[in-house]
């Protein structure tokens, strides 16, 4: 076999040439990279969203909470179900809740979009504990006002703490608190009094959901059968972690093939330029290639060597992108979700999955896009070689 270090002389003897193909490579792992850890983001900020113990529960046939309504005596049945966790005081633990959009122009002033507004009782932070104020304050029960999720807050007009803005005409609200729930959907919500909202939007007696924490995961099943044996109430139950995946499978999947179809478009490229550096590096070593077959060197040698060459300059370039791919861990990103039609603001989430996928297709590009040059030099007879 030809020293390793033959291949890596020659990098660094054609610096030039090593870098625009590097470059080239790194652009398309980078592109790649950052598009599947724009998909796990969402994923896993919508999983996170949904409890192993907790279910939630919406009207027959539909899958998301805006198109979904429950009338109050319904609610009350769901809360009695078999399986449903007391509190201390002997209450089931279950929260009804509203869901709504609103139409928010950014803060940029350059464009317009929908707005999760949650209606929650009074004991909504209670059922979940992971939500918390970390600006101003939690909303009083039966008042004009709103908390706003963290990752939203700024992002549109008038959803900074101490703005006010109308949830419908004529109806203004005050934002009083800004909260966090540890990264999950929830923060990409506005939070208001349920009543309030009922009022607001013409909604009375009806919530979209109903939460409810199970006495244990296992008890789901025996829920559910409870739930949805009985025709009447034409309901469905899932649990709410299965239920938030649901709700990105649409987004998560548009994003992995956008990225993954502009990837292969730079491909091209990127191949294409590291075959025309393989085809000029050969053609500028033919006396070296015919020194090599001279003193021994298989044409499978010269294949390999080339080949190895034109991997390791891949293997640079999926390193750079790779590396540049992971700053982008620190950047939250924001899109409508096409279950909810809403704004959802989630985090680029690097796994080492991601990062080995990008840099085989780093690698792969390269291996392409010098086999055919590689071909070439193989074929160079020695003796014509010599001459030259």
């Amino acid at each position: 076999m030809i020293p390793i270090s033959y291949n890596v002389r020659n990098l660094a003897v054609r610096k030039a040439t090593t870098v625009a193909s590097a470059g080239g490579i790194a652009l398309v792992v980078f592109v790649l990279a950052s598009s599947l850890m724009l998909s796990e983001g969402l994923r896993r900020t919508m999983q996170s969203s949904g409890r192993a113990d907790t279910a939630i529960v919406l009207r027959k046939g539909n899958n998301a909470e805006l198109s979904s309504t429950i009338d109050d005596p319904t609610v009350g049945i769901v809360r009695s179900a078999p399986g449903v966790k007391a509190k201390t005081d002997g209450t089931p633990q279950a929260v009804g809740e509203l869901m709504v959009v609103a139409f928010m122009e950014t803060s940029d002033g350059k464009g317009r979009t929908n707005v999760q507004l949650r209606g929650v009782p009074t004991d909504a932070m209670d059922f979940r504990p992971e939500v918390r104020v970390v600006e101003g304050r939690p909303i009083q029960p039966g008042t004009d006002e709103v908390m706003v999720g963290k990752s939203i807050s700024g992002r549109f007009k008038n959803l900074r703490l101490g703005d006010s803005f109308e949830l419908r005409k004529n109806r203004p609200v005050k934002v009083v608190g800004v909260f966090e729930a540890g990264g999950t959907a929830f923060e990409s919500e506005v939070w208001a009094d349920l009543e309030v909202l009922r009022e607001a939007f013409g909604r009375r007696g009806v919530v979209s959901s109903v939460r409810v924490r199970l006495d244990s995961p296992s008890r789901f099943e025996g829920f559910e059968t409870a739930i949805e044996s009985d025709k009447r109430l034409g309901l469905d139950a899932m649990p709410e972690r299965e239920f938030y995946e649901k709700q990105s499978e649409g987004t998560t999947l548009f994003i992995t093939v956008m990225g993954v179809l502009i990837a292969v478009f730079f491909s091209v490229g990127a191949m294409i330029g590291a075959m025309i550096t393989m085809y000029a590096a050969v053609a500028n070593r033919k006396r070296e290639v015919g020194v090599l077959r001279a003193i021994g060197f298989s044409r499978l040698n010269i294949v390999v060597s080339f080949l190895f060459e034109s991997l390791l300059i891949a293997l640079i370039g999926g390193a750079i992108g790779s590396v540049a791919a992971l700053g982008m861990g620190l950047v939250s990103f924001s899109m409508m979700n096409f279950s909810t039609w809403s704004e959802i603001v989630f985090r680029f989430t690097p796994t080492p999955q991601i990062i080995g996928t990008s840099l085989v297709f780093g690698g792969a590009m390269g291996v392409l896009g010098g086999f055919f040059p590689a071909l070439r030099a193989a074929a160079v007879s020695p003796i014509e070689a010599m001459r030259e």
